[in-house]
C-alpha cells in the first residue's frame, strides 16, 4: 500500500487538516499520516473547519517526525510556507505545497477572522490534494 506523510512544523493545523482530507480524498488505497518537527496539539480551529465539510480530525494527535519510520513512507508532502519544514525522511518522492499557516496568536483576530483563515487553508489544501490524487493513483 502506498504511504503518504504530511509534514509541517507543529503538526497542529495544516498537516492535520491534510491528514483528514487526504484520507477522504485518497481513499483506502493510500495510507495517510502526518507529523511535525515541533509537535504540539491539534488546533481546535482546524477541527472545527474540517467538521464543517464532514471530516473528523478530533481524534488525531500531534506527532513528532522522528517517530515516523522512513521505510514506511513512499511520498512526503511538505506544507510549510515561510517557516523551515521538518526533515524530509530521506530519499522519497517529495511534493512541496506551501500553505500559509492559518494559526495566529494575534488577540485582535475574532472568531470569524480565525475561521476565515482556517477555511482558506483547508480549501487550498483540499484543492491541492484533489489534483495530487490523480498523480498518486499512477504511482
Amino acid at each position: 500500500m502506498h504511504s503518504v506523510v504530511f509534514l509541517c512544523v507543529k503538526n497542529s493545523a495544516r498537516s492535520q487538516m491534510a491528514e483528514g482530507l487526504g484520507r477522504a480524498i485518497f481513499g483506502d488505497g493510500i495510507r495517510v499520516q502526518s507529523a511535525g518537527s515541533e509537535p504540539s496539539h491539534v488546533n481546535p480551529w482546524a477541527i472545527e473547519v474540517c467538521r464543517e465539510i464532514g471530516i473528523d480530525i478530533s481524534g488525531n494527535t500531534s506527532k513528532f517526525v522522528g517517530a515516523i519510520e522512513p521505510d514506511s513512507v513512499d511520498t512526503v508532502i511538505r506544507l510549510c510556507d515561510e517557516e523551515v519544514c521538518p526533515a524530509t525522511l530521506g530519499d522519497k518522492q517529495h511534493y512541496y505545497l506551501p500553505i500559509e499557516d492559518p494559526a495566529s496568536d494575534d488577540p485582535s483576530l475574532g472568531r470569524e477572522q480565525m475561521l476565515a483563515r482556517f477555511r482558506r487553508a483547508r480549501d487550498e489544501i483540499k484543492g491541492q490534494l484533489e489534483s495530487l490524487a490523480a498523480i498518486l493513483d499512477r504511482t
